[in-house]
């Protein structure tokens, strides 16, 4: 895959909104190219997470508590909370087609935000925007 059409995926993803373009292919370089066959489980529902992907190619199912909540599908996302925080899976994905995934572990995550710590900054005001209360 080529480095812009990875930048532009992780781009996507609400968590690094705030991210420049050269933050954005930072983050990118991190991330593993893996191709995944139907049926595959790449996220366990109470499991420690370690792993962000971002689906490529292909389709995932979601479950929680043994009941489908989403499908997703190129440009989707997973598991981003996994790089900021050590709680568990909120739900289960598995592939439901063949898939291709990039894939950023929380380890080289946490590196990169030793190196670079304003990428930190972004991540936690994206977050804390997100916990925001909604007002009516």
């Amino acid at each position: 895959m080529r480095r812009d059409a990875k930048i532009d995926l992780i781009g996507r993803v609400p968590l690094f909104a705030g991210c420049s373009k050269k933050e954005l292919g930072e983050i990118a370089s991190l991330a593993d190219e893996l191709d995944l066959r139907e049926g595959r489980t790449i996220i366990r529902e109470g499991e420690r997470g370690r792993e962000f992907f971002v689906i490529v190619d292909g389709t995932v199912s979601v479950t929680r508590k043994g009941r489908k909540v989403a499908s997703l599908a190129g440009g989707d996302f997973v598991g981003e909370i996994a790089l900021i925080s050590d709680v568990p899976r909120t739900a289960t994905v598995v592939t439901t087609s063949p898939a291709r995934v990039l894939v950023v572990t929380d380890r080289d995550f946490r590196g990169l935000v030793q190196r670079m710590p304003n990428i930190a900054v972004k991540v936690l005001a994206a977050v804390a925007e997100r916990l925001k209360p909604q007002v009516a």
